[in-house]
């Protein structure tokens, strides 16, 4: 006989193996054994799993959170500057219009003064609108620079090195459309 056989008492010769052969009291051990290791599972481990788990999926969810707030604050920015731009454009036009009644209001004597006055009037304004929207411009690049450092800052939960705030601020900013702001409208 081999020694598994002595171990376990169960005859090999009869042909029966040990493993098929129901055996009560290793079932009834068996089962007790599991029962308190799923019971000692349950008031040990499971809690602290299960607390574990609930505490990164808060964490995320506020995370979420915090990203979409920040992009709803840097859209509401932009619109802001839009509004803005928008604003200087119609002051521009404004100025071009008194310009050009001023300037019919002289009269066939006045108009080349008028014109003179009126091409300067222009420049200023386009000066104006030039510099208003490369401001804009600029204060809507710083922000959404910042906004997107700090949103990814918070998803990833670790503060990015200069070099990764550079890359990740041009590729924000490359996504977005600053076209329809930077030209001036034509009347």
């Amino acid at each position: 006989m081999g020694a598994l056989a002595i171990i376990t008492n169960i005859p090999l010769a009869s042909g029966n193996s040990w493993l098929i052969t129901p055996n009560v009291g290793l079932t009834i051990w068996t089962l007790l054994v599991f029962a308190i290791s799923l019971f000692i599972l349950n008031k040990v481990a499971f809690p602290r799993i299960r607390a574990a788990l609930d505490a990164r999926r808060e964490h995320i969810s506020e995370s979420i959170d915090a990203a979409e707030q920040a992009r709803k604050d840097a859209d509401q920015l932009l619109a802001e500057y839009r509004e803005r731009l928008k604003e200087a454009r119609a002051q521009a036009e404004e100025i071009v219009q008194r310009a050009r009644q001023t300037a019919e209001a002289n009269g066939h004597e006045a108009r080349e003064q008028g014109q003179e006055i009126l091409a300067e009037a222009a420049r200023r304004a386009q000066r104006d609108i030039e510099t208003a929207t490369k401001r804009a411009l600029d204060d809507i690049r710083r922000e959404v620079a910042d906004l997107t450092v700090m949103a990814t800052e918070k998803v990833t939960r670790k503060t990015l090195t200069e070099a990764d705030q550079r890359r990740l601020v041009e590729e924000a900013l490359s996504e977005l459309d600053f076209s329809g702001i930077s030209e001036p409208s034509h009347n």
